[in-house]
């Protein structure tokens, strides 16, 4: 291999590390609420985690699961910077932030709505960035 092509393929790898990186963006955003700064999903709906969760894995199906949408991953989505995706009971994908679930809750109506904080006897939080 000349010293050319070599300086070619480590550009050509280095430029994917770069593009990887800058398409890896995080699935949530940081939102102002009344009670401080939560994670949001792409609307600004509040994000929320659930004590019942627990090793990466949704409690919160069915009903619960109606009440508590899931923040869903696709299947191009890439896990990193403290963000995982979780497999759940229906084979679904959602996100999960330092290993807890993230959902919103149906009855959230606008972004800035934080109705689901402290929800069946403090078992539902908001999730802080």
């Amino acid at each position: 291999m000349t010293t050319s092509s070599i300086r070619l393929a480590l550009t050509l790898v280095a430029s994917l590390a770069i593009t990887s990186a800058v398409l890896a963006a995080p699935p949530t955003k940081t939102g102002k609420t009344d009670k401080g700064n939560v994670l949001t999903d792409a609307k600004g709906m509040s994000l929320y985690t659930f004590d019942k969760d627990a090793d990466g894995k949704s409690a919160c199906n069915g009903p619960c699961a109606a009440n508590w949408p899931a923040l869903k991953a696709e299947a191009n989505d890439a896990p990193g910077d403290g963000y995982t995706i979780i497999t759940r009971d229906d084979g679904s994908k959602q996100w999960a932030h330092k290993g807890k679930p993230l959902y919103t809750f149906a009855k959230d109506t606008k972004p800035g709505d934080i109705t689901g904080d402290g929800f069946l006897n403090g078992a539902w939080h908001l999730a802080m960035p």
